[in-house]
């Protein structure tokens, strides 16, 4: 008689998530229980968790040797979710449960000592792979069941014990397919936080809708209480509404990270993240000995909000300079190579002093020094240098509330949509400040007076190759702003004026 069972399950790299055959064998010999295929730690702790589970729900345990195969055996395997797998493996290995049948499953879920499935990471990942696998379907933790229904096409099974996911095999527990949550509905507006809030800083917020337009990154300067922080929060409200491919690619990240929530089957707000300054260069970036997503990851499709921006460290600064190039992040290891998203907005925020107010003739040497900390080429990457002044008494006790965002947010979704229209579906491009030099020269062509305009502006504020780049595409933005089929002499102005840190007075 064979004492051998395999049944399927995966393992996440990444974002991503590859096949694994979980083999089961509780041949004879001396009793030990091993776990082979490049298992860490948590993997090879399934040993007791899995004895236990059996144990404690009045099944028999095998005796003797038992091996435990996860394969291919060198890809790197992390985590609980392989508990409960290994846990049916041992049942149809010894005929208690059908191994023809575990076969056709593809199963995981970390197992407590009592037999309860608990959820586990990267569940979404794991449900876009078993899709495409011949699978009859995917049994997931009852926790995770509403992520992985997420993906259409998937037969998703939720149990909650070591006796229903065995039950689910003999075909003896009815497997409704879960209720998915928020797939079809509109997202709300940004944790209720709405522009209408803000009173006075018209300019700034002028400003903050260019950029949500055309996607461009944001450093504001103003002394404390003049509201940067309070216009940064605000600022996803009048992003355009997340696409369900948006969603699924931010749940996926956040699901990986182990922050998706029980009742949320998908990430359908744009995310806001909001690092302290004393953050570690792995923790902004993503890394560590098994990879996980960092800050400017988990920001994907949404703000990433770098308050006290001059107190970051130099070397967590520099490496955002990567995927705010290329939109993406890749960690390598001595066992490989991972990429992760990051496509978000970058917004910035700094006193203009370590004192935290403006010297009394404008900036000098103290505001220099404090501005030197972050790099030339990450200011230039940087589209749009706003001032916020801080407000007079008078005008805080006299402002009437402002416009909300549900109407800044039109404007934004229609120039977004005069965009994608303009680039096509097959460019790869989504909005302006995606563009390179080539649509650059198509899409905003510059004339005689423009060209004057421009060269006056480099050469009075010393502008940079890539500075005049960023002009040209906050320009491109305001015209989309305007409804306006060119770019006009007063784009241009308008947008040359936002290079607040270009000028002789900062430089």
């Amino acid at each position: 008689m064979t004492h051998f069972a395999r049944t399927w399950s995966a393992a996440v790299l990444g974002v991503e998530a590859c096949p694994v055959a979980v083999e089961v064998d509780s041949g004879g010999g001396k009793e030990n229980f091993v776990v082979v295929g490049l298992a860490d730690t948590a993997v090879k702790e399934s040993r007791q968790r899995v004895k236990a589970a059996l144990y404690n729900n009045g099944f028999a345990v095998p005796e003797g040797f038992i091996t435990a195969s996860l394969a291919p055996a060198d890809l790197k395997k992390a985590g609980p979710s392989f508990d409960l797998p290994i846990a049916l493996g041992l049942l149809a290995s010894i005929g208690t449960i059908n191994r023809d049948r575990l076969a056709e499953w593809m199963i995981i879920g970390e197992l407590g000592l009592d037999g309860e499935v608990r959820p586990v990471r990267g569940t979404l990942a794991i449900s876009l792979l078993a899709r495409n696998q011949r699978v009859r379907g995917l049994i997931v933790p009852a926790l995770n069941a509403a992520e992985a229904a997420v993906v259409e096409g998937v037969k998703v099974v939720a149990v909650r014990d070591l006796r229903e996911a065995a039950g689910v095999i003999e075909g003896k527990v009815p497997a409704p397919r879960p209720l998915v949550h928020g797939r079809n509905g509109q997202a709300a507006a940004a944790n209720g936080l709405d522009f209408a809030e803000v009173k006075g800083q018209e300019a700034v917020k002028r400003a903050l809708e260019i950029a949500a337009a055309g996607h461009h990154n944001v450093l504001m300067i103003g002394p404390p209480g003049s509201g940067k922080s309070m216009l940064a929060k605000r600022l996803p409200g009048i992003l355009p509404r997340m696409e369900i491919e948006e969603s699924l690619e931010t749940t996926r990240i956040h699901s990986v990270a182990g922050l998706l929530k029980a009742e949320d089957s998908l990430v359908r707000q744009r995310p806001f993240r909001s690092p302290h300054h004393t953050i570690s260069d792995i923790g902004l970036i993503g890394g560590s000995a098994n990879p996980n997503p960092g800050e400017v990851s988990l920001a994907h499709n949404g703000v990433l909000f770098l308050d006290e921006l001059p107190e970051f460290r130099r070397s967590a600064l520099e490496v955002l300079r990567q995927p705010l190039e290329d939109g993406q992040v890749t960690i390598s290891r001595a066992a490989g190579s991972l990429t992760f998203p990051a496509r978000f907005m970058l917004v910035g925020a700094m006193n203009p002093s370590p004192r935290g107010t403006l010297e009394a003739r404008g900036p000098g040497k103290t505001s220099k020094k404090y501005l030197s900390r972050i790099s030339g080429p990450l200011l230039d990457r940087i589209d749009l240098h706003l001032e916020v002044p801080a407000l007079q008494h008078a005008e805080l006790l006299s402002a009437e509330p402002g416009e909300s965002s549900a109407s800044i947010r039109g404007r934004v979704e229609k120039a977004r949509n005069v965009q994608l229209a303009r680039f096509g579906k097959g460019s790869g491009l989504y909005h302006n400040a995606q563009m390179g030099p080539r649509e650059l020269r198509r899409l905003v062509p510059i004339d005689a007076e423009a060209k004057a305009l421009l060269s006056n502006a480099m050469t009075d504020l010393g502008l940079s190759a890539r500075a005049l780049d960023r002009i040209l595409k906050v320009a491109r933005t305001i015209a989309d702003l305007a409804g306006c089929e060119t770019t006009q002499l007063d784009h241009l102005a308008e947008a040359i004026q936002y290079r607040t840190l270009d000028r002789p007075l900062w430089g």
